[in-house]
């Protein structure tokens, strides 16, 4: 056993032996302790969900059994800050050196920085590795060295480098510890009692560990992956390759998968099977999508939270507790939308076509704030991933260049016929409509009487009439739609002018999350909740949680990646809702918004110090830790999060310095990074000393005090608090190329 001087190697999500380099340039170096740190509070509102944890659970388990297995042990640690409990690992193995592989959403980022500019203030070195990518996000660019902003420019890139992915690395053969019996190991609680009994489902489907995953590639390559382009329509099928949970927890290495599936490719090719070819080069599409999603993340970090198309902000969400309700309960009347949520709730998966069919009916025919359809898929999905999911949703929602367009609606009836032609899907999670004919079984609302009766089935009683009608739905989405563009032309035009500049603040009109959003199954009958009140804000970005997303030119398609009470509570914090009429038009049950615009903006602007840290995803204690629940920008315990409570909102990473300081806006407030420590600087100057970043030059301070006095009185509601915010006038414009990683990972390999 070694006397000292070894390296520490910190898994996150790289939960493998085999091509994971920071293990094995800490095998290079000497002895080795592995150390896992649970410390979930820093997540803020991204709290694992139950099937989530129950999957990191066994991987730990299967991770520890293969490290014995080479000579070593993994230490697991529960903290409420990594970096202190990294620390504390480091000195009590006396180790000498940190090693890690690469996260790269903006949690993460924070984090990982403030490992390195600690650790390193301690003597202690500190490199990290690429273990998540194909290429690293700073290694694809334009000609003129910029990040691409559509999936096809930049997949083509990566196919055309001049230079194929690095080979995968063997597992090492034998790992020499270090003191590992000098750092007591915390016993982490990743269930509790009541989540057993349905976990116990889980394992009869799953099977979580690297090794595993390497079996569940394995078979996916010599048997579904050839007839992936055939059956990847079905809903119905097993024709995907169920590998989004491994790679989302780095069970599998993308790497592997990539030169696997490429063998493959060369194969066929040469024996001429063009179905085979053609599986493949959609299938490595599903991968360059996974990559693009971290590239995404690292180059415009605030996309987890906002559109990248900025006239988005000003769409009038509609906020309804009963269509919330009744979407999570598969209880919309749309057969196909009701056996997705049923098969998600039952089994923490969808296949991609239903995932993307569930969350576009959430976005487009409900028009619900998609915060909240992410929350419940992050609280939800096994593959649950921050990046895939920031990028799904963006997708669906159309607020990326390149996603669907936001004026599309795709019919569930048509979408039934088209991905379960024969019903099989919706029988096997709608028993209730098992004995209606394939004629009706996508739209039962159209069936006579006669068929309704012989099938057992009452529309109202034993299953639900259409919660919303496709026509009706459109219209309103096309109303909503000429709204916005009115904000955004308003906005612009003020703006310009220099006389305005609240409305088209992002952060003063943000949904939180509903505030008791924890999985607990809904027992009570759902009540549409006809006081819906629309809001206008720059929404956070939902996910559609995938970690495989396809894409055809006419057609994308995504990836996006329980029985006992643990489902999401509908929104509580509804303070004011214009009236809704409710209209009848024949067995379709449908909401008209009739609120004025001034009321509706007046309810966004409400709560104007909302952010989006400010309610965590349970409120519940899991692990002896309690989730903090975001009041004002302050936390309730003493996480990460809660000293830096905006540290994971919008950072425009084109302020960062190469010379030592780290600057970030974040939540138009300046972080700064320096050798020793991150202060979180809050500038509270005069208002009226502020200068408009979107306007040529500064603004006059006397217009700018006469349009606070009449945006007030228009609004009622002082349009800067306490917080006085520095106004975002950026728009639509998105943020250069990110230079992050040249400060955080300078001594990178």
């Amino acid at each position: 056993m070694s006397s000292g001087g070894c390296t520490v190697v910190w898994f996150r999500r790289d939960l493998r032996v085999e091509d994971n380099p920071a293990l094995a340039a800490g095998v290079r170096a000497g002895s080795v302790v592995a150390v896992f740190i649970w410390a979930p509070e820093e997540e803020g509102h991204y709290y694992p969900g139950r099937v989530s944890r129950w999957w990191l659970k066994h991987s730990l388990a299967h991770l520890d059994s293969s490290l014995r297995s080479l000579g070593t042990s993994l230490i697991t640690k529960r903290s409420t800050d990594s970096v202190a409990a990294l620390l504390d690992v480091v000195k009590a193995t006396g180790a000498t050196q940190l090693f890690f592989n690469h996260l790269y959403d903006p949690l993460s980022l924070v984090r990982d920085h403030r490992a390195k500019e600690a650790l390193t203030a301690e003597g202690i070195a500190v490199r990290s590795f690429n273990a998540d990518l194909l290429y690293e996000p700073w290694k694809v660019h334009n000609d003129e060295g910029r990040p691409f902003t559509t999936f096809a420019a930049f997949w083509d890139r990566c196919l055309t480098m001049p230079y194929d992915p690095e080979s995968p690395l063997l597992p090492p053969k034998r790992i020499t510890s270090g003191e590992v019996f000098r750092c007591r190991p915390d016993t982490l609680v990743l269930e509790d009692d009541s989540e057993k009994g349905s976990n116990a489902l889980l394992a009869r489907a799953w099977s979580p560990g690297w090794s595993n995953a390497d079996k569940a590639l394995t078979t996916f390559i010599n048997g579904p992956l050839i007839e992936y382009s055939k059956n990847r329509r079905k809903a119905d099928s097993a024709t995907t390759s169920f590998l989004s949970p491994h790679l989302h927890f780095g069970e599998l290495s993308v790497r592997k998968v990539y030169h696997l599936v490429r063998i493959k490719q060369v194969l066929w090719a040469n024996e001429g099977n063009k179905a085979g070819e053609e599986s493949v080069n959609l299938f490595l599409k599903s991968i360059g999508l996974r990559e693009y999603s971290r590239y995404i993340s690292f180059n415009y970090p605030h996309s987890h939270e906002r559109p990248l198309l900025g006239h988005l902000k000003f769409f009038p969400w509609v906020v309804d507790e009963g269509y919330f309700k009744a979407w999570r309960q598969g209880r919309t009347g749309y057969p196909l939308v009701d056996a997705g949520m049923r098969e998600l709730w039952a089994t923490g998966w969808l296949h991609d076509r239903i995932r993307v069919v569930v969350s576009s009916f959430f976005v487009k025919v409900l028009q619900l704030p998609w915060i909240w359809g992410m929350k419940y898929f992050w609280d939800t999905l096994l593959d649950a991933d921050l990046e895939s999911d920031a990028l799904g949703w963006q997708y669906i929602s159309g607020t990326i260049p390149d996603g669907r367009e936001f004026d599309r609606i795709d019919n569930p009836q048509f979408e039934g016929y088209k991905f379960d032609p024969n019903g099989e899907y919706v029988r096997r999670w709608l028993p209730e409509l098992a004995r209606l004919p394939t004629e009706w079984i996508h739209h039962p609302w159209n069936a006579p009487e006669s068929v309704l009766e012989a099938a057992g089935i009452e529309l109202g009683s034993n299953y639900p009439r259409p919660i919303v009608g496709i026509d009706a739905a459109k219209a309103r989405l096309e109303e909503a739609l000429s709204e916005m563009w009115q904000l955004e032309a308003a906005s612009r035009a003020a703006l310009e002018n220099g006389t305005e500049e609240g409305l088209g603040d992002s952060e003063s009109m943000q949904n939180a999350f509903p505030p008791d959003i924890h999985t607990d199954m809904d027992h009570e009958p759902i009540t549409t909740n006809h006081n819906t009140v629309r809001r206008y804000e720059d929404q956070m970005v939902p996910t559609l949680t995938s970690s495989l997303l396809r894409v055809e030119e006419e057609e994308s398609s995504l990836d996006l990646g329980n029985s006992v009470d643990s489902r999401a509570e509908v929104p509580t914090n509804i303070n004011q809702a214009p009236r809704r009429d409710v209209f009848d038009q024949g067995a379709v049950h449908t909401v008209q918004n009739n609120a004025n615009l001034s009321q509706n903006i007046m309810v966004g602007i409400r709560n104007a110090e909302d952010s989006t840290s400010e309610s965590s995803g349970s409120r519940r204690e899991r692990d002896g830790g309690v989730v903090p629940v975001w009041e004002n920008g302050s936390g309730t315990s003493s996480s990460f999060l809660q000293r830096h409570p905006r540290s994971h909102q919008l950072m425009n990473w084109t302020q960062l310095s190469q010379t030592g300081n780290l600057a970030l806006f974040v939540s138009h407030k300046s972080v700064r990074f320096r050798p020793t420590s991150l202060v979180i600087l809050v500038m509270f100057p005069q208002y009226k000393d502020h200068k408009l970043r979107g306007g040529a030059n500064a603004a006059k301070p006397d217009l700018i005090l006469i349009g606070m006095v009449i945006y007030a009185i228009i609004l009622r509601n002082p349009p800067f608090q306490k917080t006085n915010r520095v106004p975002d006038t950026s728009g639509a414009s998105l943020p250069s190329s990110c230079i992050l990683w040249n400060h955080i990972y300078s001594s990178a390999v």
